[in-house]
């Protein structure tokens, strides 16, 4: 499958979320998606975009095969869908891992398990665990990883490869030998002033005594 945009991601993940949640509206027109992207929850990152901007998106999903588009003479507007499932062979609980990874990053087993109990399909056997293993295992290419779990992290992580390698790092912790470089560098640093100040004085008591002589 091609490479994901950002915000390609952000449309396919709304589709398979309002599908689950919001059946009744689902599929959705181009204004219910447009607040579906834009919504300040269930988010990361929070985006704001356009109808000008989501148009093209859903022009290029449909060229891929990922979504098409809904006419019906009782709707006043075009709707939109997702069909990864048709295209790509995905479960349903395969698609609410896919689409909560799309819509909020990477996430633990246990926040995926809290974040997609009430989408159809987790039922699956294996659950959450089970789901991941398939989606790493089972297709041609691997739709997941397990990224390496960091200092500070209680917990590993697991990322979707929609859009490519995951490529985000985070920062180098300080390290003891960063710490002891600072504090004999400051501590160089107080033993250098403390020697100015007494040269100084010296000099003050210099000048001082020069003075007393030639009054």
């Amino acid at each position: 499958m091609e490479v994901l945009s950002p915000e390609e991601l952000r449309v396919l993940g709304v589709l398979i979320e309002k599908e689950a949640m919001t059946p009744d509206q689902y599929p959705l027109t181009l204004n219910a998606l447009l607040l579906g992207i834009n919504q300040t929850s269930n988010r990361n990152p929070v985006v704001s975009c356009t109808q000008a901007e989501v148009e093209p998106v859903l022009a290029h999903l449909r060229q891929l095969g990922l979504a098409r588009i809904v006419h019906s003479p009782s709707n006043r507007a075009d709707k939109y869908r997702h069909v990864l499932h048709e295209a790509l062979g995905f479960t349903q609980g395969e698609l609410a891992v896919l689409a909560v990874l799309a819509l909020r990053g990477p996430q633990t087993v246990n926040e995926l398990a809290n974040r997609t109990d009430r989408y159809p399909g987790m039922e699956e056997m294996g659950g959450v665990d089970g789901v991941l293993h398939r989606l790493k295992n089972r297709y041609e290419i691997p739709y997941v990883t397990r990224m390496e779990r960091h200092p500070g992290q209680r917990e590993e992580r697991w990322a979707h490869l929609l859009a490519g390698e995951v490529l985000a790092v985070p920062p180098p912790a300080p390290t003891a030998g960063r710490a002891v470089g600072s504090a004999e560098r400051i501590t160089s640093l107080e033993q250098q002033i403390s020697g100015l100040l007494a040269a100084v004085a010296a000099l003050r008591a210099d000048l001082d005594e020069l003075r007393s002589e030639l009054s």
